[in-house]
């Protein structure tokens, strides 16, 4: 016998209560981005290597280790998206969205990365993700993070803060960086091996760094608001003020920074309370959904300036905080007690005009017809509607068992069904 197929490394399939909890995710986001507006958006699962190169940076971990990438038969370089945002980017210029500035996009879907799997992270991962495009007002990043917000309390998860940072505009950015090239090169030899290559390249991505040998450093790095523009300060005022006004808690976070030269004043993670359920699900892995504003990205992929901020979060991730879901329980039993035509018909019709009027319906006509009936006692329905024939092959009434209100509402709904047929 040939040996059975395993699923990859970094795969997973998600079935039984996990695969609730995950739809679940799924079927609160499209609800509230539809509360907020946000219009639905598919983009490719693979895009050209450049997209990403260019978009992500050459010199992140992302570019140079971890896509999956590979040569078409064209020989030209594809690959499998190892997120969101600079497909959107793409799209939005290539398409000519810009008509519809500013735009709200949301989307969700399968992501690639090569990386070590560990708990609640793989090769093939799954995220949700919210952009605005075309919109340089504070109010959008206020927006984006009311709708994040919104999103975590209605999944249930709770425990949550968000943190919040500013990285300046462009001026006060760039001074910031100096700044920090200036410090940590005084002390470059006691950096680890990373910060030591980031430190010309990617000097922000230093605050970050969880080595020890860095964090003491960190500490007394120049901080940004030593370099604040009045207007990057006037932007990251309002950003707040807005959250204030709009109900979400939030905290400052000094050290949180985004390393690419395109990002652009606010920057912001959610991030589970210390001791909370939340952080003992999470474990290490303790960001839940991130993001920041990207105002110099679409330049890089050669279209015009052009504002933008969003953020994603994992939907493994989200679900391991919402919980093992159970499906939705079975309203409707239908139990066919012989092997007729006449009877097989009449089950089948009845479950169809249940479920056409929404009750939750399936019918039960294979095995004995006492198998049936314990299947059909097994499968929780709320009401079991029986169907035989009397001794000379008529169809008899159904008999229901059941809760009297719960028997009461089926036979609404059917009666509901055969009324929309006569008319």
């Amino acid at each position: 016998m040939p040996k059975t197929p395993q699923a990859i490394r970094g795969t997973q399939d998600i079935f039984g209560p996990d695969a609730e909890a995950f739809a679940f995710v799924v079927e609160t986001f499209e609800r509230v981005r539809k509360l907020y507006r946000f219009r639905r958006v598919e983009m490719p699962v693979f895009e050209k290597t450049e997209v990403f190169a260019r978009s992500i940076g050459e010199t992140t971990d992302i570019v140079s280790k971890e896509m999956y990438s590979f040569d078409d038969r064209g020989g030209e370089s594809l690959t499998l998206r190892p997120e969101f945002t600079a497909g959107i980017a793409r799209a939005y210029l290539s398409n000519g969205w810009q008509q519809y500035a500013p735009v709200k996009l949301a989307t969700h879907g399968p992501l690639f990365r090569y990386e070590r799997p560990q708990k609640g992270r793989y090769r093939q991962f799954h995220q949700i993700d919210a952009e605005i495009i075309g919109a340089a007002e504070p109010q959008a990043d206020v927006e984006l993070l009311a709708m994040a917000d919104q999103l975590l309390k209605e999944l249930g998860i709770e425990g949550v803060t968000l943190h919040l940072n500013t990285l300046g505009d462009g001026d006060s950015r760039e001074a910031w960086r100096a700044a920090l090239v200036d410090h940590f090169r005084a002390v470059k030899d006691e950096l680890s091996e990373d910060s030591q290559e980031r430190l010309e390249k990617n000097p922000l991505r230093i605050l970050d760094s969880k080595d020890r040998r860095d964090q003491r450093f960190v500490a007394d790095a120049p901080k940004i608001d030593q370099f604040l523009s009045d207007d990057a300060r006037a932007f990251f005022d309002a950003v707040t003020s807005g959250l204030d006004a709009a109900g979400v808690k939030w905290q400052r976070a000094e050290s949180l920074v985004r390393g690419l030269d395109y990002y652009r004043h606010t920057a912001f993670e959610f991030i589970p309370d210390e001791g909370s359920e939340a952080a003992g699900k999470l474990g290490s892995q303790s960001t839940i959904l991130g993001g920041g504003r990207y105002d110099g990205l679409m330049e890089s992929l050669g279209g015009a300036a052009t504002p933008a901020v969003g953020w994603a979060a994992g939907i493994e991730r989200l679900a391991m905080l919402v919980g093992e879901r159970e499906e939705d329980a079975l309203e409707l039993a239908v139990v066919v007690e012989g092997d007729t035509e006449q009877l097989h018909s009449a089950g089948v019709r009845t479950a169809m005009m249940a479920r056409s009027e929404g009750v939750a319906a399936e019918v039960f006509a294979a095995g004995s017809p006492r198998k049936r009936f314990d299947k059909a006692v097994k499968s929780g329905a709320k009401v079991i509607m029986a169907f035989g024939e009397d001794g000379e092959g008529n169809l008899q009434a159904p008999r229901m068992k059941g809760d009297e209100a719960d028997i009461e509402r089926v036979s609404h709904a059917l009666r509901e069904f055969a009324l929309k047929l006569r008319d």
